[in-house]
């Protein structure tokens, strides 16, 4: 069950840079067609309709391609976390936070007793209960991928406090909703946010906390992060990419066929 998140976690060991693609769609065949292209799938119910359900199909699709799915779900709490791992996510990720004690409870909300609070109700990941017992849990605890994004400079001014939680994989930069904070949103690339993303990166590679970061499809601002020591990109998104697409399409048909 655990063996697609275990191989993206020894990946980033070994000093991969990972690319992945955000999920937006419903339709599960999204993920099935993005499945050859990328190093993980990120669903996104921070930003999208997406149902519980819809979730669920394409995360059953991600298992049967051996693709890590991690979600961003819509904001901090148990309410938000536990139904998504118990529908076979890999990981989460957690956006909007400010303080230590919501990374605490995300952690806590991953993980079973005693390591964590999890409540036990693992349908999918447990082969519908054939296979929930000790060996489950303790696999389960070793493997799930708790993720917490950076984008407030609350969070950027804690970042070492956040980073020494036990039991936090990884960091994720918020680059808009960073440079919103620090208001001056969408500039990325404005003096303040940039020493924030460097700020976190550092602290969090020191802490042994992979880093990844969010972005639309741009290759240049992608190899910037990675050059300032992000591991794991996500790269815009299903949706994103059949607009873009047609958008470079019709333009250079039109202008082939001007005047």
């Amino acid at each position: 069950m655990f063996e697609a998140i275990a191989a993206f976690r020894k990946r980033l060991k070994g000093s991969e840079v990972l690319i992945g693609s955000g999920v937006y769609l419903t339709d599960p065949q999204s993920s099935d067609a993005l499945s050859d292209s990328v190093d993980f799938l990120w669903y996104d119910l921070e930003h999208s309709a997406m149902s519980i359900e819809a979730l669920r199909g394409h995360l059953i699709v991600a298992r049967n391609r051996n693709i890590p799915s991690v979600v961003r779900v819509p904001y901090v709490g148990t309410p938000f976390i536990k139904p998504v791992l118990d529908a076979g996510a890999d990981g989460v990720i957690v956006p909007q936070i400010r303080t230590v004690d919501e990374v605490r409870q995300v952690v806590d909300d991953c993980r079973y007793p005693p390591v964590g609070a999890r409540g036990f109700g693992p349908m999918v990941p447990s082969n519908y209960g054939r296979d929930a017992g000790p060996d489950y849990v303790r696999a389960a605890n070793e493997n799930v991928f708790a993720a917490i994004m950076i984008e407030t400079v609350d969070a950027v001014e804690s970042i070492d406090e956040i980073v020494a939680v036990e039991g936090l994989d990884s960091v994720v930069i918020g680059p808009w909703d960073l440079s919103a904070s620090f208001g001056r949103l969408g500039q990325v690339d404005h003096p303040d946010v940039v020493a924030a993303m460097v700020k976190v990166i550092e602290a969090a590679r020191a802490a042994g906390v992979f880093v990844g970061s969010g972005m639309g499809p741009d290759p240049d601002f992608a190899t910037l992060q990675v050059n300032r020591g992000v591991q794991w990109l996500q790269m815009g998104g299903d949706l994103g990419y059949l607009y873009y697409a047609m958008d470079q399409i019709t333009s250079a048909v039109r202008a082939r066929i001007k005047g």
